[in-house]
């Protein structure tokens, strides 16, 4: 049986897996059958998962064998859920040319439509520069909004209200086709008609309708100045120190006050550091694919974990949430694997005698870890003291290291993860939700007010919109946003010692 104090946190996992499935189904059952299908692909991604850690918190060890067969199973259902998925598309695509052949004809009957009228600058004009961060109105000249007007059509984007604002302009009007068709045929014509001078987004404006915004190419993100350049290397060079220091207090002492023994602290110190190498090498791969720039990495160093990774500005516009989205979790992505290889590969060479010995407790501090220490180590973790190598410790560092970066908030990697699936509003109150419970966590654990810190001075502004914000990502990317941020919460959360105890990791007397 569970004691009192474990049934809220078990009651608490169960109530968040129910309250994320449920508000994908209902978020997915407006969009009809393919709606439904989209959701049970994200359901199908993520139950073995949930089956495994809710089981492993009730006390219900899985071995390797189910586990293997629960994620073949769940592949194969999603392939076939995929396959059901596209067949349903379609169906819809055809209903939908149709429907617009139908449309077609019926306004080819209508007498022409009048031009858009333009209305003095409203309130609408005040909040829009705050959201694209302009400060000095510069009213566009006549004549370009004359040739930006004469891109609008009734096949397109029918403009009904004209709103000028700062150095551009708000159209505000109905949308006519499919918001990614829509928005690559405006902006061809804009590009066409006035080369590179400007930039069309599509966005929802407070109402939730799209609303589109045009702005001058003068205000798209400014490439990193010579000052911002010197900081990144200064941040680095403090980065390295403090890797140095962590690996040094894993060893026993502190390299500061004994630098005669570098050696030593290398190839830690090296492992951490080849963690944020890979985590920005995966961001700059993929931003290299959709071609877009990114600024030098700040790196934040950490004396507890040697760094809590980097902060990366974009210093293009992105065209997509899609693209938002792939540069963002690409970072994660690749840190995160090479943190469990090495954890994995670290454990597997684990034997009596290896470099480290750490309490068995130590194992207790993460979900994901302590169940990877289970099936690894099996009832070694029964043992007061465990021998574990190098390569565990520098793998659960780089796991909590991308962890705390996949966090939803502001412009961290998670943040942008939630922008790109669930759009502005979410994000914004996701930011606010991620900076209570840490400051909540702070009472228990110091490294969470220093990211609490972090987040409000320089992550807790949201990216700027995209170019297109309308077009979300597909379910596929939404289901892998969803498995990384589960991830990132079993990384982070706890054991607690009653559940650890039965499950054999910690010493005999923890286990009642």
């Amino acid at each position: 049986m569970f004691t009192a104090s474990e049934t809220p946190i078990i009651a608490l996992i169960v109530l968040v897996a129910l309250g994320i499935l449920s508000w994908g189904f209902f978020r997915a059952k407006p969009f009809g059958k393919i709606g439904i299908l989209a959701w049970l692909q994200s359901v199908v991604l993520m139950a073995p998962w949930l089956l495994f850690f809710g089981l492993f918190a009730a006390g219900i060890y899985i071995n390797i064998a189910a586990i293997l067969l629960m994620l073949v199973l769940s592949s194969g259902l999603y392939i076939f859920l995929g396959r059901q998925l596209r067949a349903a598309g379609q169906d819809v695509v055809l209903r939908e040319k149709a429907a617009k052949m139908v449309q077609s004809n019926q306004d080819s009957q209508r007498p022409a439509a009048e031009q858009p009228s333009q209305v003095p600058e409203s309130d609408n004009g005040k909040a829009q520069s705050e959201l694209f961060g302009i400060k000095e109105p510069i009213p566009i000249p006549e004549q370009d909004l004359k040739v930006i007007q004469g891109i609008f059509g009734i096949d397109t984007f029918f403009a009904t209200e004209t709103i000028p604002y700062q150095e551009g302009a708000i159209f505000k009007g109905n949308l006519r086709g499919e918001a990614e068709a829509t928005h690559n045929r405006l902006t061809a014509a804009l590009q066409e008609r006035l080369s590179d001078r400007y930039r069309l987004f599509m966005i929802e404006n407070p109402e939730g309708k799209p609303t589109i915004v045009v702005l001058p190419s003068s205000n798209d993100p400014k490439p990193s100045t010579l000052s911002q350049k010197f900081l990144a290397l200064i941040l680095l060079l403090a980065t390295i120190a403090t890797c140095l220091e962590t690996a040094g207090f894993f060893l026993g002492f502190d390299l500061f006050n004994n630098l005669g023994r570098i050696q030593e602290v290398l190839p830690i110190a090296g492992g951490i550091l080849a963690i944020l190498l890979v985590h920005e090498i995966g961001h700059r791969v993929m931003a290299k694919r959709y071609k877009i720039r990114l600024s030098l990495p700040y790196f934040i160093p950490a004396w507890q974990l040697g760094s809590f990774g980097a902060i990366t500005r974009f210093e293009s516009l992105l065209p997509n949430r899609k693209v938002m989205f792939d540069i963002a979790i690409a970072g994660p992505a690749a840190g995160g694997i090479v943190s469990l290889l090495m954890l994995i590969i670290g454990l597997i060479l684990s034997h009596e005698g290896s470099f480290f010995q750490v309490p068995a407790e130590f194992f207790q501090g993460s979900i994901l870890v302590g169940t990877l220490a289970k099936v690894v180590l099996g009832s070694t973790l029964q043992q007061s003291l465990v021998d574990v190598h190098p390569l565990a410790i520098i793998g659960w560092l780089g796991l909590v290291i991308t962890a705390l970066n996949t966090m939803p908030a502001g412009q961290l990697d998670g943040g942008r993860i939630v922008h790109a699936i669930y759009g502005r509003k979410i994000a914004s109150r996701v930011t606010l939700a991620t900076f209570i419970f840490l400051a909540i966590a702070a009472f228990a654990n110091p490294i969470a007010i220093y990211w609490a810190i972090i987040i409000l001075f320089l992550q807790r502004d949201l990216e700027r919109p995209s170019l297109n914000e309308i077009t979300e990502p597909d379910d596929a990317r939404a289901a892998l946003g969803l498995l990384a941020l589960f991830l990132m919460i079993t990384t982070l959360i706890p054991l607690t010692p009653g559940i650890a105890g039965r499950l054999g990791i910690g010493g005999a007397n923890n286990l009642f």
